[in-house]
């Protein structure tokens, strides 16, 4: 017998990952588009409140808000389900707290990034930074359209959080955000960033080792939303079935125990 559809639901339906999720969604023959909602007040063709969406699906996508993915999170939780996959950036330690609280009842993936090919680059550059000593200085580029909200990019810190991995300490305590006037002389062992905002740039990141005579840097250039979509599917489709827990796309590939 054919094996039954994969169920997912579609928060924050209305926005522009939302409507790309939906397309893809229903164009996958492994899954069925059974809900979408969107904030609670919002109308639109086809839009069910979150409580019915949850109702009817084994799987949650949801690229929203910090503040709406924590309390999707809490809700799926407390009814056991369903499983959540979330693609939202820019979550503070609170908010954080909550989605961490909910992975001990249902499953959840939480990637700053979807795309397989960004996932590659941060395994990379996780080689990269564990093999150069701490005489090449790190610095970290992204780019990203005039609407996006949050700087450094959710993906740009997990780079940072997988070159100080590869190095052995923490982001925090190595990250230089920004940089105005007169700084001083670049200390040993940080990783800058750098972010431009502008126009409709899906999403530009790169990461530079820097040495007296040399440079090496590893990018990944985003064209089409559509790759983020079809990471998220795969991350649903991994997720089916799986216990409680809190995941992510090193997971989804096969590589979270490197």
């Amino acid at each position: 017998m054919p094996q039954p559809l994969l169920r997912i639901a579609i928060s924050g339906a209305l926005g522009r990952m939302g409507r790309q999720m939906a397309e893809a969604v229903e164009a996958d023959t492994r899954l069925a588009l059974a809900a979408r909602f969107h904030r609670p007040g919002a109308s639109g063709a086809g839009l069910v409140s979150r409580e019915e969406a949850l109702v009817s699906a084994d799987v949650v996508i949801d690229f929203t808000t910090p503040a709406a993915s924590a309390a999707l999170a809490e809700l799926c939780a407390a009814r056991g389900g369903p499983a959540l996959v979330i693609g939202s950036t820019g979550f503070d330690a609170t908010e954080l707290a909550a989605i961490t609280a909910a992975s001990k009842k249902i499953a959840v993936v939480r990637s700053g990034n979807f795309s397989l090919g960004l996932n590659m680059l941060l395994r990379l550059v996780e080689q990269a930074a564990r093999a150069l000593d701490p005489d090449w200085d790190v610095e970290i580029s992204e780019a990203h359209h005039r609407h996006k909200l949050d700087a450094p990019s959710g993906t740009a810190l997990m780079l940072g959080e997988a070159t100080a991995k590869g190095r052995g300490g923490e982001l925090d305590a190595i990250a230089r955000r920004s940089r105005d006037g007169i700084t001083g002389p670049r200390a040993q062992g940080e990783i800058g960033f750098a972010v431009m905002r502008g126009g409709g740039i899906v999403g530009e990141h790169s990461v530079s080792f820097l040495a007296e005579g040399e440079i090496v840097t590893l990018s990944h250039s985003a064209s089409d939303r559509v790759m983020f979509a079809h990471g998220a599917i795969a991350a649903a489709l991994w997720l089916a079935g799986r216990p409680p827990g809190a995941y992510g796309m090193r997971d989804v590939l096969g590589f979270g125990g490197d």
